[in-house]
């Protein structure tokens, strides 16, 4: 999901300096009481309404090994994890 456009948060940041509360900000441009909270306590706290980045997640650690490993499975079924894990070495390992 995208982040909120920077003209929402401008708008929403200003409707709360205009004195209304969370809840009438919140119902006015339809967004959460929460993510209001969230907004004016970043602009506080950093000075910007900007979102934050993105993170990114780590990348599987058996990217690129499902065959090898169903081979393995299908060649000892009786295996334990520790068994497979040294027969199928990762970088995590």
């Amino acid at each position: 999901m995208a982040p909120y456009s920077m003209d929402l948060r401008q708008r929403v940041a200003k409707a709360w300096d205009s004195g209304l509360d969370a809840d009438a900000v919140a119902a006015k441009y339809e967004v959460s009481r929460a993510w209001v909270h969230r907004l004016i306590q970043r602009r506080r706290e950093t000075g910007s309404r900007a979102p934050r980045k993105q993170t990114t997640f780590r990348r599987r650690v058996l990217a690129g090994q499902e065959e090898r490993l169903a081979a393995l499975i299908a060649a000892r079924p009786d295996a334990t994890l520790v068994e497979i894990r040294e027969a199928l070495p990762t970088a995590a390992a």
